[in-house]
């Protein structure tokens, strides 16, 4: 019986030339300040196919889409296909326990008109934004009705934003979710998912954001969340980032990063306060 050889999957990559990478990652840091200077193969595996299913076969072609798609969906489906959207709920639980050990005690105290201003930054399929909305909810019970808890919840993957807005997961995306919490916060959303209950989702506000941009807000924030999401940028990125983040975290609040992250190269005015956890001090 004739066989036919395996074929070989980097003949077929549509390959990029040293030009048209340093094309490729210019525009794209210098409009999201994702730093793609390492990612040549990563880039060249993810676009290939989509490319080629429509008749695209060199990268310059692709930069003219690029340019002159005025709907902006090209650039959309691009960060789409290069940026990781991972997120699960109680990522990092470690974040959480301070909140309702150390920070909703205080912002009980402290926070006179009972509006509670929180920020996910990169939220990505809205995992982190509930989470923390569910541990509100659980932290002030019977008082929750005299607390304004909305939470702006921003990404610049469209993708991301329709998947966190409908608020359904699969049972898979659930598994670190407690029992208690899924008959509380949720309800049957189909055969093998449930969707976030109304009560928690009217009380995140979702929006897509490019971090890049300027910020006009019209509050500072008492808590901002910045997880895994600078690691696509370059250090001098970060640091206006970061100085941005600074300026728009209230006096006291607080700024949380990932685990994997730290701000110690940065030179910011945020103290130190536990590992990935950091405060503008009053």
């Amino acid at each position: 019986m004739n066989t036919v050889p395996a074929q070989d999957n980097k003949a077929h990559l549509l390959e990029m030339t040293d030009n048209e990478f340093t094309q490729l990652s210019t525009f794209v840091k210098s409009r999201y300040g994702i730093d793609l200077t390492q990612k040549r193969t990563l880039i060249q595996g993810r676009l290939t196919h989509d490319l080629r299913s429509r008749g695209i076969n060199s990268f310059q072609e692709y930069f003219k889409l690029l340019n002159n798609d005025p709907s902006g969906t090209e650039i959309t489906n691009l960060l789409n296909r290069l940026t990781t959207n991972l997120s699960y709920f109680l990522r990092e639980n470690e974040h959480f326990d301070f909140m309702t050990k150390v920070m909703l005690p205080h912002w009980e105290q402290t926070v006179r008109d009972h509006d509670l201003r929180i920020w996910s930054a990169g939220c990505s399929a809205g995992q982190e934004a509930y989470t923390a909305q569910m541990v509100m909810h659980d932290y002030f019970g019977a008082r929750k009705n005299v607390w304004d808890t909305t939470i702006l919840a921003t990404d610049i993957s469209a993708k991301a934003m329709n998947k966190a807005k409908s608020g359904i997961y699969t049972f898979d995306e659930l598994k670190d979710i407690p029992a208690e919490w899924k008959s509380k916060y949720f309800q049957k959303a189909g055969a093998d998912s449930l969707q976030v209950c109304d009560k928690i989702r009217k009380e995140v506000v979702f929006r897509t954001l490019n971090l890049m941009d300027d910020f006009h807000f019209k509050r500072q924030f008492h808590l901002i969340f910045c997880r895994n999401v600078m690691i696509y940028f370059d250090t001098q990125t970060k640091k206006e980032l970061v100085k941005k983040f600074y300026e728009w975290t209230a006096p006291g609040g607080y700024f949380f990063i990932s685990h994997s992250e730290s701000l110690n190269s940065l030179g910011s005015q945020f103290k130190y306060i536990h590992p990935a956890i950091y405060q503008k001090q009053v």
